[in-house]
Parts: structure tokens; C-alpha cells; sequence
């Protein structure tokens, strides 16, 4: 039997790329990102360029204003918060709904896991398994809405993520320890010691980095 397999487009080939160069910080707010340039680096047509653009803006990972060229978006202290506040509200919220079935998420389970095998890797390989980690208790909620409304704000998380690890600042140990406590509290049926220690857990990534970054 013939199995499917998902192919890219031209436009989602050349995101994937830039996105992949703003999420490792090669791609900064300094250089202007133009159709022209994108056109001519990738070899692709112009409104190719304008379409790729197009769906970083919609993810906030470039900002363009009327009549000006695409820049990488800044990603400051308050925007740090920001991001930050929208995941808590979002994730503390399932986390007490999976606690009141004592639900625990064997995605999750796994990719906690997959963090300390990662740690030998470097700081960076940490950021897959810790988003497939949060991703996982949203998944298990089993709600459409919300899985699309936390896939709105992944390119945002995981530029978060990058940063916190490309700028060191919480290591493997800590972070398994603490989704460890989270998984622990849901499958006590512990609703609101769940969403409090996700609070917590966030919160010190959230102003760690708001620090680290100043301004």
C-alpha cells in the first residue's frame, strides 16, 4: 500500500528556513528582510518572498510597518512577559482540568524524559523536548480552540526557549525536576498545586530572561 507523505511548498520551505535563522539569532533587527533579498538568496520569485514574509509577520517573528521593509522583531522584557502571561493563562488552566482526571500525558512523560537524554547535546538541543513537553498537556486536553490558540503563540515560545538556553540560563536538571513536580501533582489529582508549580516554573524562565535581555 502506497503511504502518504507530506510535502513542502516553496513558500513554507523558505519560512521554515528564515524562521530557523531568527529563531538562532543569525537573522537579527538589524538587517532590513526584503523581497529582494529573500527573492535572491533562495532563488525564488518574488511573491514567494512576499509570502514567506508574510507568515513570519503572522507570527510575529518579523514586524513590518506601512511602507517599510520586514524587520526581525525585538523581543525585549515586555514582550518576554507577554508571551510568558499568555502561556500561563493558557497552560495552568488545562493543567487543573488533567489534574481533576488525574490525566497524565505519556507524550509527556516521554519528552520529559528526552530532556536529560538531550543534555549532552548542548544547552540548545534542550528546546524540542522541553515545547514537546507543554505541547503535550495542551494536546490532552483534547480541545481543538485552544491546541490552535497555543499554536498561535508557538513560533514566539519557542524563540523564548531558544533564547533561555542559548543564554544558559536554566539547565536540564532543573527543568526535568520541575515538569516532574507538574506530572506528579496531575496524577495526585492536585489541580491547583499543578498550576501553581507551572506558574512557578514559568516564571523564573520568564524573569530570568527579561533580565538577561534589559533595557
Amino acid at each position: 500500500m502506497t503511504r502518504p507523505i507530506a510535502t513542502k511548498t516553496v513558500v513554507d520551505a523558505v519560512t521554515d528556513d528564515l524562521r530557523g535563522r531568527i529563531l538562532t539569532g543569525s537573522l537579527t533587527s538589524a538587517e532590513a528582510v526584503t523581497e529582494l533579498e529573500i527573492a535572491t538568496t533562495y532563488g525564488v520569485a518574488r511573491p514567494t518572498a512576499k509570502a514567506a514574509i508574510e507568515k513570519l509577520v503572522g507570527e510575529n517573528l518579523l514586524v513590518r510597518g506601512t511602507h517599510k521593509s520586514a524587520r526581525v522583531a525585538r523581543l525585549g522584557p515586555d514582550s518576554v512577559r507577554d508571551i510568558y502571561l499568555a502561556r500561563a493563562y493558557l497552560e495552568s488552566e488545562i493543567l487543573r482540568r488533567l489534574a481533576t482526571s488525574r490525566a497524565v500525558p505519556e507524550d509527556a512523560v516521554r519528552a520529559n524524559a528526552d530532556i536529560l537524554a538531550a543534555a549532552s547535546s548542548g544547552d540548545l538541543a534542550l528546546v524540542e523536548p522541553d515545547l514537546r513537553f507543554h505541547t503535550a498537556l495542551v494536546e490532552a486536553a483534547g480541545n481543538e480552540r485552544i491546541a490552535r490558540m497555543y499554536s498561535s503563540l508557538m513560533s514566539e515560545v519557542r524563540l523564548c526557549m531558544t533564547r533561555v538556553q542559548s543564554l544558559h540560563l536554566l539547565n536540564s536538571e532543573s527543568i526535568h525536576a520541575e515538569h516532574s513536580l507538574i506530572l506528579d501533582a496531575v496524577a495526585a489529582g492536585d489541580a491547583e498545586g499543578a498550576a501553581r508549580i507551572l506558574d512557578r516554573h514559568l516564571a523564573t524562565a520568564r524573569e530570568r530572561l527579561a533580565e538577561a535581555l534589559g533595557e
